[in-house]
């Protein structure tokens, strides 16, 4: 019988820990949700406080501290924390997306380096950041290297992307603070990008997705990493003994995991107020398991940023921002009084986790409300 999205929203909700929240080591819970979006400092913390029982802040900042935590640049070209021991794989798997986004690019032309010559350099640059590196040392060390620094700038731009580094935590709010120059190290030895074929690297992404976002299609795994079907068509055969073929909606051909969880559509979903660009928003081509069709371009911007949303039953249903007063929740559709009620818990949950650390978080996106349907607007947790 086929899957309905209703069956898909509830995988994947269970997956993601967003049927009930999981009393949970930070690492644990990083590993069991595959990658947590990290593009805003903020954003970790908030995804985690949506999963995870009992949620200490600064158990993710000691989990970056200690580097059982890591954040770099992987999926999606975009800053994601990941367990330490998914850093080493991930970052191979994606390697060729990493490389084409930045080796192809004009604003790589100004280094005047051929692609043995970059990654020659790229070796060399691990090595130098085997200790932390501020961006003006690097800068400078590659522009001693290159005896320009226009040549040095261009190269670094393109190796800070595809170069096997880890961001160094640089202190609060968030252990990652924007304001600060970012310092960098070594966080796995330097790998050329695989040729298409069985990589082993891809076939653990692979699985390791459909842990977290199953079940999915070949078009949704290519979504959340990037990678072209001549890299995911052979992993998804090398994995194949391990998978079953599942039916989703209009006949679409779905893979999973056999004994991943995939709970009746009817199970509760309490209500949740997901950070900025939460996977469980973009892991898939075909975002209707989670965000009604006429609600996606209102919380997932042309220009890439993903809205603050309210989940409720499972489902997007509006955005959500900060305010001195409170959780200020725009609804697109009118929602019943109980459901108010558990955004509310929410919001004041939510109210605490911020209030030493950065109550107004994500206020510079605060453009997109003026364009936002409402048709129930409430400041919530007061």
């Amino acid at each position: 019988m086929p899957l309905t999205l209703d069956d898909l929203n509830r995988a994947t909700l269970a997956r993601q820990l967003l049927l009930a929240r999981e009393r949970l080591p930070v690492p644990e819970a990083v590993r069991r949700i595959a990658a947590v979006q990290a593009q805003e400092p903020a954003s970790p913390y908030l995804a985690l406080w949506n999963r995870v029982d009992g949620f200490d802040p600064a158990a993710l900042d000691a989990a970056f501290a200690d580097g059982t935590v890591v954040r770099a640049t992987l999926m999606r070209i975009t800053f994601h924390a990941v367990h330490a021991d998914d850093w080493a794989p991930f970052h191979r798997a994606v390697t060729d997306p990493l490389r084409r986004s930045r080796l192809g690019d004009r604003r790589f032309l100004p280094a005047g380096l051929t692609i043995p010559e970059a990654n020659e350099l790229r070796d060399v640059l691990a090595a130098f950041a085997a200790e932390p590196r501020t961006q003006e040392e690097v800068v400078a060390f590659l522009t001693d290297r290159l005896d320009d620094p226009e040549r040095a700038k261009a190269a670094w731009w393109a190796l800070r992307t595809f170069a096997p580094l880890r961001y160094v935590p640089t202190g609060s709010p968030w252990s990652y603070d924007p304001r600060r120059r970012t310092l960098h190290a070594l966080a796995s030895t330097a790998a050329d990008a695989m040729p298409p074929g069985d990589d082993p690297a891809v076939v653990h992404l692979l699985r390791r997705y459909l842990e977290a976002f199953g079940p999915a299609s070949e078009a949704d795994f290519g979504q959340f990493t990037m990678l072209r079907r001549t890299f995911s068509g052979p992993a998804i055969a090398a994995l194949r003994g391990d998978l079953v073929e599942l039916e989703g909606p209009d006949g679409a051909r779905l893979l999973d995991l056999p004994d991943a969880p995939r709970p009746p559509a009817g199970t509760p979903a309490p209500p949740r107020l997901l950070g900025m660009w939460d996977d469980v928003l973009l892991a898939h081509r075909d975002r209707t398991r989670l965000v009604p069709p006429g609600y996606a371009a209102h919380v997932l911007r042309r220009n890439g940023d993903a809205l603050p949303t309210l989940l409720v039953d499972g489902r997007v249903a509006g955005a959500w921002r900060t305010t001195p007063d409170g959780i200020e929740a725009t609804a697109f559709h009118d929602l019943p009084e109980e459901t108010w009620e558990g955004l509310d818990a929410e919001a004041r949950s939510l109210r605490a986790l911020l209030a030493d650390r950065q109550p107004l978080v994500y206020a510079r996106y605060d453009h997109w409300w003026p364009t936002l349907p409402a048709a129930q607007v409430r400041t919530l947790g007061r």
